[in-house]
């Protein structure tokens, strides 16, 4: 199984990025997938969650300006990230428990990150 983040990328400040994350390979079933960032010296933190049936999680201090969505056929979950601001500079990575046959368990697996940096 893999996870391919993409979509990021330079934008100014106020700007707008869409992130896009691709689960592949022999998968049964995905339950929450998930974006994480982390910032330059600081720990990795998790910005959203949505669970299989759709309901979403986000950091408190993110509501509102970013939304995660998710594309079941696709194995593909989305950040869409508004009214960017510098702070929002890090390395998001998506995140999700994967369900395969060949493990025959649930193991939660990362993406390598795309890089999200927002000028001043």
């Amino acid at each position: 199984v893999q996870l391919q983040a993409s979509g990021g990328g330079l934008v100014q400040a106020g700007g707008s990025l869409r992130l896009s994350c691709v689960a592949s390979g022999n998968i049964f079933s995905i339950n929450y997938m998930r974006w994480y960032r982390q910032a330059p010296g600081k720990q990795r933190e998790l910005v959203a969650a949505v669970a299989g049936g759709g309901a979403t999680d986000y950091a408190d201090s993110l509501k509102g300006r970013f939304t995660i969505s998710r594309d079941n056929a696709k194995n593909t979950v989305y950040l869409q990230m508004n009214s960017l601001k510098p702070e929002d500079t890090a390395v998001y990575y998506c995140n999700a428990d994967i369900y395969t046959r060949s493990t025959q368990k649930w193991m939660d697996y990362w993406g390598e990150g795309t890089l999200v940096t927002v000028s001043s």
